[in-house]
């Protein structure tokens, strides 16, 4: 591992073991694998290698939480369909301020933002931290093949949104996903898997995933599962503002994972998400 990625790793692995609202496999909320996902990228059922949802149980108390109640109420602040323009109310940018006042608060953040103001990439004035993280997740820009405003870093990445009607892009968020399986939106159509990667597990927090939403379909997409919006709001940004990188490998607990972060103008997140690192093959030279 290069230099960065320990230090970074070692950030990582600070906030892994202060995510104190973080569920428990098994206890908070129990999983259903099942089969492998398809490699065919319609949403028809010759690809679906589950027949039942992915969330089997999942202890909605948690949802009470200050930051999970406030993450939760930003969900439903948008057009999913992309090049549809974002209108923003006086209301749902009080709301994105309160979910931005409940995470600074958290112990997760707390270490992210000490870290990013020692490496002099973020204010320590809490006002102006907040202002940053508005503009790296909050602010509205132009996504590939819109003339107008119609997408943001946190819509994309936990929120999701469609493509032509035909594709979902982004949306690498649990939450979302339990909530609009709940709804009967979510068609969980089994786990991915390559030749390298490791073997998904009921008791593991990261999954690939193949799904349908709406009328679109998710071939592939990654996810974090159980843990807090906190932890993985503070992870991402961590990675915007100290890797220029577009991957930057991190190990911590016992995941050996890299996140994924593409910035928009260097002024946004285009989109981020976890992969699970593929196992590396050692051949003997006989």
């Amino acid at each position: 591992m290069i230099e960065s990625d320990k230090e970074l790793s070692a950030m990582v692995q600070e906030l892994w073991d202060n995510d104190i609202n973080r569920l428990q496999p098994g206890k908070d909320y129990r999983i259903s694998l099942q089969g492998k996902a398809g490699d065919n990228m319609t949403i028809s059922d010759n690809n679906d290698g589950a027949g039942y949802p992915l969330f089997t149980f999942v202890d909605e108390n948690i949802f009470k939480k200050e930051t999970f109640l406030a993450f939760i109420s930003l969900l439903d602040n948008y057009e999913s369909d992309a090049g549809e323009p974002e209108i923003v109310t006086a209301e749902e940018v009080a709301e994105n301020y309160k979910f931005l006042d409940s995470v600074i608060q958290t112990p997760t953040m707390k270490i992210a933002h000490k870290y990013l103001v020692e490496k002099h990439l973020s204010p320590e004035n809490e006002t102006q931290f907040k202002e940053q993280l508005y503009r790296i997740w909050f602010e509205l820009y132009a996504r590939r093949g819109s003339s107008r405003p119609d997408s943001s870093g946190f819509e994309h990445v936990f929120v999701g949104e469609t493509r032509g009607g035909r594709t979902v892009i982004g949306f690498h968020n649990w939450i979302q996903l339990y909530l609009q399986e709940k709804l009967g939106h979510i068609d969980y159509k089994g786990y991915s898997v390559n030749a390298n990667s490791p073997q998904p597990d009921e008791n593991k927090h990261i999954l690939a995933l193949q799904f349908s939403w709406k009328n679109g379909i998710k071939p592939k997409g990654s996810i974090f599962i159980g843990v807090s919006p906190e932890f993985e709001f503070a992870l991402y940004t961590l990675c915007f503002l100290t890797s220029p990188n577009e991957r930057v490998k991190v190990q911590f607990s016992f995941y050996d994972v890299e996140i994924v972060c593409h910035h928009y103008n260097q002024k946004h997140i285009g989109t981020t998400y976890p992969a699970m690192a593929e196992k590396k093959h050692f051949f003997l030279n006989l």
